[in-house]
């Protein structure tokens, strides 16, 4: 019985060193998830956050895919393009090409009734139908609109053309005046993104490196410089 009785300790001692152990390696498991959690959580905030800038300018030189831009504003800045970067060449064209079921982008000025009064509309080609729909803020002015969006109705009127366009959430009643300068996006190559040349960036990408980055430099032809 004496000896029964020396083992219960050991054996109670054995089971609440198990259970601990159990504990740790439970607890380690939870804290390696919510530590995976916190770093899958952070890496797709930064994916989502990555900052992006508009860049409109004249290339001042070409050095390999790195361009030297002297911005609208003045500054100095350098842009990477990808390898794959998409070079389109902005043209003129006539406020006549502009149609029902035409797909454009409208940078304006609101008029007091909501009415938005056109600084320049660009015709996006087929195959860019659809890119980035909708009605937002824009820096080409202070207080400045776009809105791209498909041609619902276009009719003469006074001041204008009288154009009403609809996007997924929304319409807008655009008037354009008959001096705004009208364009539309060609293809393009490299042997355009030179010296001297008058572009406008979209959304340059700022990468860890801190260079910023391009997959499309939109090239004015012609001398002009893109209106948007």
């Amino acid at each position: 019985m004496s000896r029964v009785s020396s083992l219960m300790p050991r054996v109670l001692a054995s089971r609440v060193l198990a259970s601990f152990a159990a504990l740790s390696v439970l607890t380690s498991v939870v804290l390696t998830s919510e530590a995976l959690m916190s770093v899958a959580l952070m890496s797709g905030a930064s994916a989502q956050q990555a900052p992006t800038v508009r860049i409109r300018g004249t290339i001042e030189a070409v050095d390999g895919p790195v361009l030297a831009i002297k911005t609208r504003e003045g500054e100095d800045v350098k842009v990477r393009m990808t390898d794959n970067v998409a070079v389109f060449g902005v043209v003129k064209t006539s406020l006549s090409e502009i149609k029902e079921g035409s797909y454009i982008g409208v940078s304006a000025m609101p008029l007091p009734d909501g009415t938005q009064k056109a600084l320049a509309v660009h015709i996006f080609p087929e195959n860019q139908r659809g890119a980035a729909e909708g009605f937002r803020p824009w820096d080409l002015r202070a207080n400045s609109t776009m809105t791209n969006a498909t041609v619902a109705e276009t009719v003469k009127g006074t001041d204008g053309q009288n154009i009403l366009v609809k996007y997924k959430d929304g319409e807008k009643k655009v008037v354009v005046p008959p001096d705004t300068p009208i364009v539309t996006f060609v293809a393009g190559d490299k042997s355009e993104v030179k010296s001297g040349s008058k572009i406008i960036i979209f959304g340059a990408v700022k990468k860890e490196d801190g260079m910023l980055e391009a997959n499309r430099v939109n090239v004015g032809r012609d001398g002009i410089t893109p209106p948007m």
